[in-house]
């Protein structure tokens, strides 16, 4: 392929995602984008296996797994390539065609779970998408899933639109809707599209940007529809002519305030907002979304279910959503240097934050070495196939990978070759012959790549040559992975079935990362740990029905920490064995303390310390007086060894403290808030026989003595992890549900109704059986929009609204019980099973999510429970 071609096909190439709380409706968006697009031939019938389509009954292209079928949920996200408008004949059948008709786009689009037990499928898959469409429930409006998502995408700064479904339901709500957009997700809602509702029923949307109505015909595919200029629509139906306009002048003025072109627009156009072309708003509003600080997001309509308002959509990512070349350019780094793709690739000067004994140093990337780099990639998810193996999911964001090409993982600092490449339709599968910049495919027949590493491919390179320096330590944005909280025992039902469970679990843990696995020391029992009750289950069922192991699992159960009371004097241990007939011998110095965030110092200017922060918010400290933090003696005192870099010594300490922190010397837990000091002197700590496992073997040793004389002169106390829970019900039962957050479940109400400002600490959630655990502070460039502009937000009145108002749908109308938020800080442990219990509260129609808040310590009382709970005593 040419380079024009190649520049053509990333100019016509879309990588985006859906978001969404869970039920607003986005594996049925979906399906309904496909069989316009011409992959499914109709609604309901498969293209390639002619089976029956249908969310509700768990048949849907994107939802393949069993346990997605059987429960009606997107438990994985599903990755599908469709074009856009068809292809001429009218469908997009899966090929290896990669040509595309004139004006024609290639989507790649990824459908997310909504369930918040599976946050880190949609992180994994945010980290890789240009652009994202966030849907909402017209009836729910923004919920409590919609927030975290959306905070999730603004910190990875993804271009997003917005399709607000459902509109088609009683109850339907778009003015409030709208309203929330901007006080819950503090962007500024720009209406491209107002709902179209005549004689009391959703038929279709105004498009204010092309002034024209749109109209669905009642019970038909949706395939085709009518279309009204402005002066038809004043002969239809005159008073939503006239609400289109506002809409158009609403559009216009808010885009004045944005885009300096537009005001020139509006200028040259006499002031007349409906005389400006459609395509000079387009362009405008693309110029907004493709902004590095995205502050106002189009919002489009319809009812995916009833077929309308998915093609003016597809027409919206086409011409709003980023190509692969527009994105916001990709985060790198190697060793210390931290920079951007396309800066390394040009040989720019780059800023590191390694330091000399001086002053900072100025990096640059080695330019004439960049030609050899034939190809960048990031392993984004893992899949088991039962038929293809082991797929590994990839976003290529440099050169081609072709088959057979020889990629180097630089995580793992190995290479293995790519004997397969192919294309997914969500669980149907192309051959190709390479994936080229900017596509997202799948390499089938890795042996070792995980979720996250990098993947490379450099020109003379073999499987003993490893690519030179910086290339080998190439690190695009890491994927982060929240620590789990609930865990429950495996244990196989046979000694000869020991093998097949470690491997399959090996398997799951590649696939998720947010599992994770451990075995206990004293017991020998192993834990599967995971983000939520429904997340265990999922695993657990995986596990034994489609891995068919045979083994039995324990009861779910929290996963509490345990914190130290009392600081540690400085302990030395010394590891001395034999290793493959080989003497391996380190030491190490330590102390450990109760971590005190208030008078904690950054130390990070100092050369001779070195700091960072470790999971459940511990911290380590690592002294070393006699070097620079580039690994250059002070003067007169000798160097490290040549195997042994400062950077070696330092991951080694790392991966021995990380180990230490595993198991608590009270009650086998994992601590939280500790404070962890190494004292490093290459003259005492090495010798000619250390090796970096002989030195991560000390320091664990080292902090685990300290750790148990630290916990002799004052015992340790449990933490437990405390959640913020939003819980939308419905107002009537609003008192009864308060009442029992507050009195049965030892809860503290924070807010009624409030905005979000209370919870956006945290960017991962958990659903109404489940937590999730990592807490990301709100990102700078979100910030809340002042009172005056959110009293400039435009929405329509809805038809039972009070026309006083402009109507603000389900609130104004006094035979809608309305839903309402309930803010609350709650222990997790009595949130567990919480669902059935709010159900009844509701008569079934209250949800909820939670988020990790903090861990806190328990009081004696509940101490006390707890541990006899784990000690399986009844109290």
């Amino acid at each position: 392929m040419s380079a024009e071609d190649q520049d053509k096909r990333l100019k016509y190439t879309r990588n985006i995602g859906i978001i969404a709380h869970i039920d607003a409706g986005k594996t049925t968006t979906t399906e309904r984008m496909l069989f316009y697009s011409g992959f499914t031939r109709r609604i309901g019938v498969h293209i390639l296996t002619h089976s029956a389509i249908d969310v509700d009954e768990g048949s849907t292209v994107t939802d393949f797994l069993p346990a997605e079928r059987a429960r009606g949920i997107t438990i994985q996200s599903a990755a599908i390539t469709f074009h856009w408008p068809p292809k001429a004949g009218g469908d997009s059948l899966p090929s290896n065609d990669l040509t595309l008709d004139s004006g024609q786009y290639t989507v790649n689009l990824i459908d997310t779970p909504g369930h918040a037990d599976f946050t880190f499928e949609v992180i994994r898959s945010l980290r890789i998408l240009d652009g994202a469409i966030c849907i909402l429930d017209g009836v729910a409006g923004v919920e409590a899933q919609t927030e975290k998502v959306w905070l999730q995408a603004n910190n990875y700064r993804i271009p997003r639109i917005i399709y607000v479904n459902k509109l088609d339901r009683t109850g339907a709500a778009f003015n409030r809707t709208i309203k929330e957009i901007a006080s819950r997700l503090h962007t500024f809602p720009l209406l491209c599209q107002i709902p179209w509702w005549r004689n009391g029923k959703f038929t279709g949307v105004g498009d204010a940007v092309n002034l024209v109505g749109l109209e669905w015909e009642e019970g038909s595919d949706g395939r085709d529809y009518k279309r009204y200029s402005l002066d038809e629509l004043r002969e239809v139906d005159a008073p939503f002519a006239e609400e289109l306009c506002k809409a158009r002048n609403a559009l216009i003025e808010a885009l004045t305030e944005q885009d300096e072109l537009m005001v020139e627009a509006y200028l040259e156009a006499d002031e007349d907002f409906l005389a400006i072309p459609a395509e000079i708003i387009v362009q405008s509003l693309r110029r907004c979304v493709l902004r590095s600080n995205q502050s106002v997001t189009p919002v489009f309509a319809g009812a995916s279910f009833r077929n309308t308002g998915v093609q003016p959509l597809l027409d919206a990512i086409n011409n709003l959503l980023p190509s692969p070349p527009e994105a916001p350019d990709p985060g790198l780094s190697y060793g210390n240097t931290h920079t951007t793709l396309n800066r390394f690739l040009t040989g720019a000067p780059i800023s590191s934050s390694s330091t000399t004994a001086s002053k900072a140093t100025k990096a640059k990337a080695p330019a004439a070495q960049t030609s050899n780099l034939l190809a960048l990639a990031l392993a984004f998810k893992v899949v088991t196939d039962p038929k293809r193996g082991v797929l590994v999911y990839v976003r290529v964001y440099h050169g081609v990978i072709a088959r057979n090409a020889l990629l180097y993982n630089t995580n793992l600092s190995l290479s293995e070759r790519a004997p397969r490449l192919l294309r997914m339709y969500a669980n149907d599968a192309i051959e190709i012959e390479g994936i080229s910049s900017g596509q997202i495919g799948v390499i089938s027949g890795l042996k070792h790549a995980r979720t996250g590493d990098t993947l490379l491919v450099y020109q003379g390179s073999s499987v003993k040559t490893h690519p030179p320096h910086p290339f080998n330590e190439l690190q695009l944005r890491p994927i982060e992975v929240p620590p789990p909280l609930f865990f429950t025992s495996v244990e196989p039902n046979s000694l000869a079935e020991e093998k097949h469970l470690a491997e399959t679990m090996a398997l799951l843990l590649r696939e998720d990362p947010s599992l994770s696995v451990s075995v206990d020391a004293e017991s020998g029992q192993t834990q599967l740990a995971g983000m939520g009750e429904l997340h265990l289950e999922i695993a657990r069922d995986r596990l034994i029905k489609d891995f068919k192991v045979k083994a039995s699992t324990g009861k779910i159960e929290i996963g509490y920490r345990e914190a130290l009371t009392a600081a540690s004097g400085v302990v030395e241990e010394v590891f001395e064995r034999e290793v493959a007939g080989k003497l391996a011998r380190a030491a190490c110095r330590a102390e450990v303390a109760p971590l005190d965030e208030n008078s904690i110092v950054e130390q990070d200017d100092d050369e001779h310390t070195y700091n960072t922060t470790l999971p459940d918010n511990n911290r380590l400290t690592i002294h070393h007086p006699t070097l620079y933090r580039n690994g250059k003696p002070v003067q007169d005192t000798p160097a490290l060894p040549l195997t042994l870099p400062l950077t070696t010594i330092i991951a080694s300490l790392t991966t021995g403290t990380t180990a230490a922190l595993v198991r608590g010397p009270m009650h086998a837990l994992p601590l939280h808030s500790t404070h962890i000091t190494i004292h490093f002197d290459p003259s005492t700590s090495l010798s000619a026989s250390t090796t970096p496992a002989a030195l991560s073997s000390a320091t664990r040793q080292a902090i685990t003595s300290a750790a148990k004389q630290a916990a002799a002169s004052s015992e340790t106390v449990l933490m437990e992890p405390v959640m913020l829970a939003t819980i939308a019900v419905n107002e009537s039962a609003m008192g009864a549900v308060v009442h029992d957050l507050s009195s049965a479940r030892g809860a503290t109400v924070l807010s009624l109704d409030a905005d979000s400002d209370d919870s956006e600490t945290s960017s991962t959630s958990s659903s109404s059986s489940s937590s999730s655990s990592s807490t990301t502070t709100l990102p700078p460039t979100l910030t809340p929009l002042t009172a005056a502009q959110l009293t400039r937000v435009y929405a329509p009145p809805d038809p039972y609204g009070n026309s006083d108002t402009g109507g603000s749908g389900a609130n104004s109308s006094s035979d809608f019980d309305s839903v309402r938020q309930i803010r609350a800080r709650v222990p997790l442990k009595e949130m567990v099973g919480y669902l059935k219990h709010l159900r009844s509260l509701t008569g079934g129609r209250g949800t909820f999510v939670m988020s990790v808040d903090r861990y806190e310590r328990m009081g004696v009382q509940r101490m006390r429970v707890a541990l006899a709970e784990m000690r399986g005593v009844l109290i």
